[in-house]
């Protein structure tokens, strides 16, 4: 008898080896590009349906106010009185913007 045998690797180790694979694949799918995709849909709908007069703040930090939306993908803010401002509507932040216009009260 020959020593082969002892080196071949067990029947349902690779069985194993693809089901473990594909957790650790769901997993990340869940946890990683479900939220991402959902949260640049919600910046994208956001985006879209700016309107005058609407509060907003930029990924830059800049505070303003919608004054005119262009069919270009760009917007006039008025970030003081009389000084406006020509922006990208992709340069919009969703998370700020929100908290902008819905201040949470200090405790």
């Amino acid at each position: 008898m020959t020593n082969l045998t002892l080196l071949q690797a067990p029947a349902g180790g690779g069985t194993l080896q693809l089901v473990l694979l594909g957790g650790m694949i769901l997993v990340f799918w869940l946890f990683m590009i479900r939220p991402q995709a959902k949260k640049a849909k919600d910046a994208k709908k956001f985006q879209e349906g700016m309107q005058k007069g609407d509060k907003i703040v930029t990924i830059a930090g800049i505070h303003g106010i919608v004054n005119k939306v262009n069919e270009d993908g760009t917007i006039i803010i008025e970030t003081s009185p009389g000084s406006t401002m020509k922006i990208e509507k992709s340069a919009i932040s969703l998370e700020w913007s929100k908290q902008q216009n819905n201040p949470t009260p200090a405790k």
